[in-house]
């Protein structure tokens, strides 16, 4: 599946609808299996204070207002060699759901 076929599918769903399938399609990952993708740089941090589905949902609506908010409010951020270093040492899994190209991740 293309990305362009990804957001099309993904916008003809409601708000509920597209909760529903972002929730159905995120999974746990350990970090074994997130290295790669930290390696590509598409990583995105989402603060344990927010809700991944509805986060995940913004990014899927190309929300860039709602994104950009919680940037600045240090609350998503793509993760850093920092973020890299305390993954290893903790091995923490993680809860990820993907939005081409990004995959956002929590530690559960």
């Amino acid at each position: 599946m293309q990305f362009d076929d990804f957001q099309d599918e993904k916008l003809q769903l409601n708000a509920e609808e597209l909760r529903q399938t972002l929730n159905i399609e995120s999974g746990k990952l350990e970090w074994q299996e997130l290295q790669v993708h930290f390696a590509r740089g598409v990583v995105v941090v989402i603060d344990a204070s927010l809700d991944l589905i509805e986060i995940s949902s913004k990014f899927v609506q190309d929300d860039k207002q709602a994104i950009e908010t919680l940037i600045n409010q240090n609350k998503i951020w793509r993760a850093t060699d920092e973020d890299a270093k305390h993954w290893v040492a903790d091995q923490p899994i993680f809860w990820a759901v993907v939005v081409p190209p990004w995959v956002l991740v929590q530690t559960v």
